[in-house]
């Protein structure tokens, strides 16, 4: 399975960089690709080294103004135009998307791919991984955003929240979570 992973490629503590490093092992692992935005900084890195470490393909999608950064010696490299030529290409070359912890962009990421489920224009499986209980307050957004209507499909149906590396994996592996 190509996986994308949306994340920060910010330099972050280990509680976040620990479930990160956790979760590319277990993608490597298993056999599975990691798809993402090609960074060899901070948090991105961290994935990439994960992955490659434990026997996993890195299909990376930089774009032109960071390509200063982007990871050598990926199994695949893109180099997009923009940012929106970017995201488009990690969703076309990902069979399944994991949000990780990061910022804005991660959230951007992570808001294009719901909009695209909401209406029916992809069925990939999005995971939320809350590492550290980090996306605790976007949760409760959601959890309102379908109470008082706002959503036309049940959340369930566009995102599933995993509290653990492993939990994510079991879900994209089985479509089920352990809970």
């Amino acid at each position: 399975m190509r996986i994308c992973v949306f994340l920060s490629a910010a330099d972050l503590d280990d509680r976040y960089t620990r479930p990160a490093r956790d979760f590319a092992e277990l993608i490597g692992k298993g056999g599975h690709s990691l798809v993402w935005g090609g960074s060899n900084v901070g948090l991105m890195k961290v994935v990439a080294d994960g992955v490659q470490e434990a026997g996993g393909k890195l299909i990376g999608v930089s774009v032109e103004f960071l390509a200063n950064k982007a990871r050598p010696g990926a199994d695949e490299m893109v180099v997009a135009a923009d940012l929106a030529e970017r995201k488009r290409l990690l969703l076309e070359k990902a069979d399944a998307v994991v949000i990780m912890v990061g910022g804005t962009g991660t959230l951007d990421e992570a808001t294009e791919i719901l909009e695209l489920k909401k209406h029916g224009r992809t069925d990939k499986p999005v995971v939320l991984l809350n590492s550290a209980g980090f996306y605790d307050g976007l949760k409760q957004q959601f959890h309102r955003m379908e109470a008082e209507g706002f959503l036309p499909r049940p959340l369930a149906e566009l995102m599933f929240f995993a509290e653990d590396p492993a939990e994510a994996l079991t879900y994209l592996e089985t479509g089920r979570g352990t809970r």
